[in-house]
């Protein structure tokens, strides 16, 4: 694995230099997004916005108007939920979400989890992104629901 990661390594650095070399102060190039598809949404089926909740949460996500898919597969026009706990906005838009603590992703095309969290009041939100984790033009994303883990 070692010996193949150094070659790709090297590459994508030669890459980036290559693309920034007319313009070292230039940012990146920014990810092109995918059209989403008309009238597709995404939304949670549980919790219900406002539940009391234990500390280990069972969510389901819903969607409409888009196929649910692994991102392994990268079928052009599906998506797979990243769902966002307390976060205050969206990642940005033209790079993928991120994978930490607040942003979980859900990249084999699972539909519900149970997740832990600590007592207290906490928001969700799905976000639908694409094969390569980027949010859809426009995103993808459900309303923000509020619980309260006792």
């Amino acid at each position: 694995m070692r010996d193949f990661a150094i070659p790709c390594a090297t590459a994508l650095l030669l890459f980036v230099g290559v693309a920034r070399a007319a313009d070292p102060a230039a940012p990146i190039a920014a990810l092109a997004r995918e059209k989403a598809p008309a009238g597709a949404r995404v939304f949670f089926i549980e919790p219900k916005d406002g539940a009391t909740v234990g500390q280990d949460v069972q969510v389901k996500f819903g969607v409409e108007g888009i196929a649910i898919a692994p991102a392994t597969e990268g079928k052009e026009g599906t998506g797979h939920h990243h769902l966002l706990v307390d976060g205050k906005e969206l990642p940005p838009l033209d790079a993928p979400i991120p994978n930490d603590a607040t942003h979980k992703h859900y990249g084999k095309g699972q539909t519900e989890d149970t997740i832990h969290l600590e007592p207290g009041t906490h928001t969700l939100q799905l976000d639908l992104g694409d094969a390569r984790h980027v949010q859809f033009d426009p995103p993808i994303v459900s309303p923000k629901i509020t619980i309260h883990v006792k």
